[in-house]
């Protein structure tokens, strides 16, 4: 089933379940007022959400109404815990090739992750404002997944079973302010804003055989100005499944319903179907001709990130945002 969150001039939204293909929605007040309810009761709700899914694409439900016509926040407007991964570590030893640094060989066993701010996040058609351009403004185009309540020391397959929805990101980065916090060894914090959701998340079994051992095995593709940057395929170098990001975030403590894990900038290796990131672009260039041409992002800049199935349908909608200049 499809599900989503829209604005009812509350912080958290209202729980939406949306039809397969992205056009009608409803409201489900009895059985959950919002996405975290949802989540948090997930054995009772699960079922009950996905019959309304049922009747609304067999368009059984009157009270049922376009999608289009309301403003979509992120599925979950705000979360108790969110972490982002670097599973693609392909990506990150492009990254330090284009640095003339090694890459630790701990890299390929234990994974990279850290806390984001999830006090809040940006839905799918929001701007994205930013108060500088010269802070480097970049998109990271990533999958992501919730869970439910995960008990600490959990392993890489039990993991998998608490993953109940996935969906698409944007993890915008500041990436000149990037380097200066990691010389601190203290992780980041001004560098990472808020992050991007798609319009809607989706259960595992909406994604039939494309998601298989903790992957999801389609194209993520990502088009700036129209231009597209790129199209790797998410499910093809990945280093660390779901199972194991999940595994990871669980080790020394439990998780609770509704934790929210990114897999990461989606990386192929050799970069031949293009890039899910301008710094990953900019690394290729430094690494063949010496320096990097591409510019990052500026105002007025529109980014669209977009998967489709196998028919060439989007599975959670568009993110379509346009980098716009923060004013206080």
């Amino acid at each position: 089933m499809k599900l989503a969150s829209i604005d009812n001039k509350t912080r958290d939204g209202q729980l939406v379940v949306v039809n397969k293909d992205l056009t009608k929605a409803v409201t489900v007040p009895e059985i959950a007022a919002t996405m975290q309810y949802a989540i948090d009761n997930w054995k009772e709700t699960e079922t009950k959400l996905e019959s309304v899914y049922n009747d609304l694409n067999s368009d059984k439900l009157p009270n049922a109404f376009h999608f289009s016509s309301v403003r979509v926040l992120a599925p979950i407007p705000r979360a108790y815990h969110w972490a982002d991964g670097s599973a693609y570590v392909t990506h990150v030893e492009l990254v330090r090739k284009a640095r003339n640094s090694e890459l630790p060989e701990s890299f390929w066993t234990d994974p990279l992750m850290y806390m984001g701010a999830s006090d809040a996040f940006i839905g799918a058609n929001d701007d994205i404002e930013i108060e500088n351009e010269d802070w480097g403004i970049d998109f990271e185009s990533e999958v992501a997944v919730i869970t439910d309540d995960v008990p600490a020391g959990t392993n890489s397959e039990d993991a998998l079973k608490h993953i109940k929805l996935i969906t698409i990101i944007n993890d915008v980065s500041l990436r000149n302010l990037i380097p200066n916090e990691l010389s601190k060894q203290f992780g980041f914090y001004q560098s990472k804003p808020w992050t991007s959701f798609a319009p809607v998340v989706v259960t595992p079994n909406e994604l039939a055989d494309s998601w298989k051992n903790g992957k999801l095995h389609l194209p993520l593709h990502s088009t700036l100005n129209g231009n597209l940057i790129g199209s790797p395929n998410a499910g093809i170098d990945m280093t660390f499944d779901f199972g194991q990001l999940v595994a990871h975030a669980s080790k020394t403590r439990s998780l609770m319903a509704g934790t929210i894990i990114g897999s990461g900038t989606v990386a192929n290796q050799g970069s031949l179907n293009g890039s899910s990131c301008l710094a990953e672009v900019r690394c290729l260039e430094i690494i063949k001709d010496g320096k990097a041409s591409t510019p990052f992002m500026s105002f007025g800049d529109r980014i669209e990130i977009e998967m489709k199935d196998n028919d060439g349908k989007s599975i959670f909608g568009k993110i379509n945002q346009i980098i716009k200049e923060y004013k206080k």
